[in-house]
């Protein structure tokens, strides 16, 4: 008599053999396991969740700083002598690392959700490895070298947090499924338990959690101020060669209301523009004066500087990427730029009925002008025949000679102080970093008639969060973006955010609910289910063609007569 085991049969399973295959080099069914993971694989697994979370910070971080990415360059330049665009590196190389990681993260999510055990490849803990030091290693770096920039985090979360909130609670919710999974799959009560407590924790923390959110972009419409005023920072700096007639023509067409600058004094008395301390990035003072190139801007004549071409570098780096969208007139005349004096751009200021706020750098102790460098420069005001009403002045050296002299003056300081103490210098005016005042700090100086300009503001999202917070006006080194923005970018009321809120808890509540109702019902009673197993009986179809006759044993036993 010839007896017959049940065929054995097993179906092909490409998701599940790509899913162990990529992770653990697991490509053999044979090779895959529903055992508990190992406590070494179990520290692999924590190791990369905390690096998946590490470079989310530090994505999110240069995602939001791309307002200051120009700062970024310049301190670089400040560093090695030479102008590049450090960013493109450092965003490439953070956004194929965030992918590698967040891909392997999904990977370890199925096979938690499959009930596979986690055996990460060893190339991949090499992976891990050099992603998590690469990140440590750069936040380090800008934590020493700028680390006033990680204030946009928190800046930023005033603009992306309802949103952020809304994300983190939908990719929780679609959590509860590999959560409910477990629970339902374990054995072991204290287990479940545990489980249970940890995401609901989690998950009733995210409930809550826009109760310490805040935002000034919340608020009721018809209390929103009036629209920020932009100056133009250095002129129009992403059109034009920084401090240049251009660059400041450039920013008047964008319909700016003031004007921003950066002023050294020259060896015979002349205020003129610049930022840097030395001509060598703005200037070709290599070609004119090689053996000067070093030297401080304002160890140079006025008719040195006239001498030096103020637009060429523009053409030849091209530091914001904006070169081939200017005509050929436009790149004609950023090639004719030379050094721009002070008065030169009161002038034009005066002609357009522009406000003119200028930064003066005092010159170093051997400087002819060390003693009279606050003169020579209200001399080329007066000179210039701008209205006093017009300038913003803000060196504190002789402010109260300089009051007497120029009482029309717009006082203005670069340091931040109380109300109180603005008042009795008699300064209305307050130029600020925009991390340097917080949105209570604006709305006490705009209730005590302080108002406020804050630099430097390129990007529409923080310009709406100053917006809303209650800034007078913001400097930018891109007026022809801040042009484009006529409405905060989002604005909504307390009780449209409060039903956002509550409508987007209740929908996660009732789905994290269904879900594990859903998973209970799916694994009871198949504990001991191998996906990739069925058994199947003689009466089983014997078509062939969809399955794959792995192994069939025949046994023979004779039965005595």
């Amino acid at each position: 008599m010839v007896k017959h085991q049940p065929l054995q049969v097993y179906e092909r399973q490409l998701c599940l053999s790509c899913i162990t295959g990529i992770y653990g080099c697991r490509w053999k069914r044979y090779q895959r396991s529903h055992d508990d993971t190992t406590k070494w694989e179990l520290l692999w697994s924590v190791i990369l969740l905390f690096t998946f979370s590490l470079l989310l910070i530090w994505s999110y971080f240069w995602w939001e700083a791309d307002n200051d990415y120009n700062e970024f360059n310049w301190f670089l330049y400040n560093r090695s002598g030479e102008w590049t665009d450090g960013t493109v590196p450092i965003l490439a190389t953070t956004a194929a690392g965030f992918t590698y990681i967040a891909f392997l993260m999904v990977l370890a999510l199925c096979h938690v959700a499959l009930g596979q055990q986690l055996n990460l490849h060893w190339l991949h803990k090499i992976g891990v490895t050099a992603a998590l030091l690469t990140t440590v290693i750069g936040i380090i770096s800008v934590t020493q070298t700028w680390e006033q920039e990680w204030d946009v985090i928190p800046i930023s979360f005033q603009a992306t947090g309802p949103f952020l909130h809304v994300g983190a609670l939908a990719a929780a919710t679609a959590l509860s499924w590999i959560v409910a999974g477990q629970v339902a799959r374990a054995e072991k009560t204290i287990f479940q338990v545990v489980v249970v407590l940890l995401y609901l924790s989690v998950l009733l923390g995210l409930y809550v959690l826009p109760l310490y959110l805040t935002s000034p972009c919340i608020t009721d419409p018809s209390t929103l101020k009036p629209r920020p005023e932009v100056f133009g920072h250095q002129g129009a700096p992403m059109l034009a060669p920084e401090n240049t007639l251009w660059s400041f023509q450039r920013a008047l067409q964008m319909n700016v209301s003031g004007l921003e600058a950066d002023v050294a004094i020259s060896v015979d008395g002349v205020p003129f523009l610049m930022h840097d301390l030395t001509l060598r990035r703005t200037t070709d003072v290599g070609k004119v004066f090689p053996d000067r190139e070093k030297d401080k801007a304002s160890q140079f004549n006025w008719t040195d500087l006239q001498q030096l071409n103020a637009g060429q570098w523009f053409l030849k780096d091209d530091p914001f990427w904006t070169v081939n969208t200017m005509t050929l007139r436009e790149k004609n005349l950023t090639a004719k730029q030379s050094v721009c004096s002070l008065e030169q751009l009161l002038s034009l200021a005066s002609y357009h009925n522009s406000t003119v706020v200028f930064r003066l750098r005092r010159p170093p102790p051997e400087h002819p002008c060390y003693a009279t460098w606050i003169n020579d420069t209200l001399q080329a005001v007066q000179k210039s025949g701008v209205p006093q009403s017009l300038v913003m002045w803000t060196p504190d050296d002789e402010r109260a000679q300089v009051t007497r002299s120029a009482p029309g003056f717009i006082q203005t300081s670069l340091e931040k102080h109380s109300p109180e103490h603005l008042h009795r210098l008699g300064i209305s005016r307050l130029l600020l970093r925009y991390n340097q005042a917080s949105a209570r700090e604006i709305a006490e100086y705009s209730r005590n008639n302080i108002s406020l300009t804050v630099y430097t503001v390129n990007e529409p999202w923080l310009y709406s969060v100053l917006w809303c917070s209650g800034v007078s006006a913001v400097s930018s080194e891109a007026p022809h973006i801040l042009k484009k923005v006529p409405y905060p970018v989002w604005l909504m009321s307390p009780n449209e955010y409060c039903l956002m809120w509550v409508s987007a808890d209740l929908l996660s509540f009732a789905v994290v609910i269904g879900i594990f109702i859903l998973q209970k019902y799916r694994m009871s009673g198949m504990r001991s289910y191998n996906p990739e197993q069925i058994m199947l009986s003689a009466a089983v179809r014997t078509s062939s063609r969809d399955v794959n006759v792995m192994k069939e044993k025949l046994i023979f036993s004779v039965q005595p007569h």
